[in-house]
């Protein structure tokens, strides 16, 4: 097979400032990692890129990211946006339902972006080192998540329709200003790891013995 026709492009650490169009041309590829290039902006020539099964944009300097990448209809594997400068994320990511892993950390989100409950396929979903004060009741409908990593943002407490969660198995919540905890988290099924390290504010639930019981891993 010849290069221009290889289904995967690394470009990591080219110091290219800006994605060559030439890139956009490439309707083949189903991986395409972009990471840590200074890049600021990405063309809507992304949208070309049907086949995409994996995109990563982490390590950059992007401040927002076009609504043509709603448009990549076979991202299912890996979608990576973190250590960016995004403050919001596209109202078109709705429509990336079969997203199964998402990394949207370390970036300057401040509220928690209200595409993500539509992104039902979720499985693994990194959110650490934001600024989110709250998640909203809705966080529910990822019922397909078995890894939420919410470490160092501004959370006091959590809805209790995280409870909903029935797949989940790891729940980072380290770093937080906590000063409560739904003990619908107990009644989690498939949880094996609770972290709660680095939240002084919080004083340990009495449910969180009945985790230990059945073998769950309490950090604190």
């Amino acid at each position: 097979m010849p290069p221009s026709s290889r289904p995967h492009l690394n470009l990591w650490k080219q110091q290219l400032g800006v994605v060559p169009e030439t890139v956009w041309e490439r309707v083949e590829l189903e991986t395409l990692v972009l990471a840590d290039n200074g890049l600021t902006s990405i063309s809507d020539g992304l949208a070309k890129l049907k086949r995409l099964r994996m995109l990563d944009l982490g390590h950059n300097a992007l401040a927002s990211l076009p609504e043509a990448i709603g448009e990549l209809d076979g991202l299912t594997d890996f979608l990576y946006l973190h250590d960016n400068r995004l403050v919001e994320l596209p109202a078109a990511m709705v429509k990336l339902t079969r997203l199964r892993y998402l990394n949207i950390s370390n970036n300057d989100l401040t509220s928690w972006p209200e595409q993500l409950d539509q992104l039902a396929g979720l499985v693994e979903l990194r959110a650490a080192d934001n600024r989110f004060t709250s998640l909203p009741d809705s966080i529910g409908r990822l019922w397909r998540l078995r890894e939420l990593h919410l470490r160092n943002n501004l959370l006091v407490s959590l809805p209790d329709s995280i409870g909903e969660l029935r797949e989940l198995r790891q729940l980072d919540l380290r770093g937080n200003p906590l000063d409560s905890l739904p003990e619908s988290i107990a009644d989690l099924p498939a949880l094996d790891k609770l972290d709660l390290r680095w939240t002084p504010s919080l004083s340990l639930p009495e449910w969180t013995r009945r985790l230990e019981a059945r073998g769950v891993l309490v950090y604190s």
